[in-house]
């Protein structure tokens, strides 16, 4: 990619990228790639290639890309645990399961009293074990990216699951299709996508802020930023609580208080993207049929 698929909207985006590190294509055989995640001790990453029905691992000391699970019941997000277990959102059995070390999966929790998730989408943990997922309900809309039935529940929710203590809440209902969700560097604050728009162009399409209790209960849900360009999926932060996230021309990048600093300019829509590498200062990014990785300046956000 050339330099100029950088665009600046403030001069302080240039001391978070580099102009002259390029953008580089990593793999492109895909339908619709998502849920990034990276493995520090591997060195590798996981995606999801989700039509496909499979997960991707990107090995980064040698290159190589192959197939890290067949039949992955369509999983979509995931994230790793301070075990270094990964967590994983499958829209096809709508539950969130765990890859132990020894790759067996445990499922974790399938149902909210007693009904059905709808389809589990994105995944964020906390530095208490906790861990936070959207669940709306396109995994259940058609058979592209799951199994097309009803909504048991009855409405898109965002949930806090205690893996200890086994117990399941609904921290906020008020979203059209909850999707991406990160913490902020404190914790204080969790940053929900609301991503109803990307069918509905009259849904939202935008980043919503809550504070965050010291009993895990949200408050406030103010609008932080409307996406400029399609809407918003998944996104991470860096250690100075910058927001990185997906759109359908790159990847934009937000000051904390709301400000549009730049963006990253990439060819296909981009649907979720994470940090990695030797110093955690690599973007990668899941975009359409592929896969793209680019150094930057600031390292990404590590809350355990």
């Amino acid at each position: 990619m050339a330099k100029s698929d950088y665009e600046f909207m403030d001069k302080s985006f240039g001391y978070l990228v580099s102009s002259s590190a390029n953008v580089e294509k990593i793999w492109s055989k895909g339908i619709w790639t998502e849920g990034p995640a990276y493995f520090p001790a591997q060195k590798s990453l996981i995606w999801s290639d989700i039509p496909n029905e499979r997960m991707m691992r990107y090995d980064e000391t040698t290159g190589n890309v192959g197939v890290f699970r067949h039949h992955s019941n369509f999983a979509n997000g995931n994230a790793i645990d301070r075990q270094g277990r990964m967590i994983s959102c499958e829209q096809g059995t709508r539950r969130l399961t765990r890859t132990e070390h020894n790759g067996n999966i445990t499922i974790l929790v399938d149902k909210f009293q007693g009904k059905k998730f709808n389809s589990p989408n994105d995944v964020v943990i906390k530095s208490d074990d906790t861990i936070w997922f959207t669940d709306p309900a396109y995994g259940i809309e058609t058979d592209f990216e799951g199994y097309k039935a009803e909504s048991e529940i009855g409405s898109d929710n965002v949930y806090r699951f205690d893996p200890n203590s086994g117990d399941c809440q609904i921290v906020t209902d008020d979203f059209k299709r909850p999707n991406g969700l990160a913490f902020s560097p404190d914790e204080n604050k969790i940053y929900i996508v609301d991503s109803g728009g990307w069918r509905y162009p009259e849904n939202p399409h935008h980043i919503r802020v809550f504070d965050v209790s010291g009993e895990n209960t949200l408050s406030g849900g103010e609008i932080f930023a409307e996406c400029t360009k399609g809407v918003f999926d998944g996104f991470r932060l860096d250690e100075q609580g910058h927001i990185w996230t997906s759109a359908e021309d790159g990847v934009h990048c937000y000051h904390p208080d709301g400000r549009l600093l730049g963006k990253i300019l990439v060819p296909e829509e981009v649907a979720n993207l994470t940090f990695g590498g030797e110093r955690n200062n690599r973007l990668f990014i899941t975009a359409t049929s592929s896969v793209y990785t680019v150094m930057i300046r600031v390292k990404g956000l590590v809350l355990f």
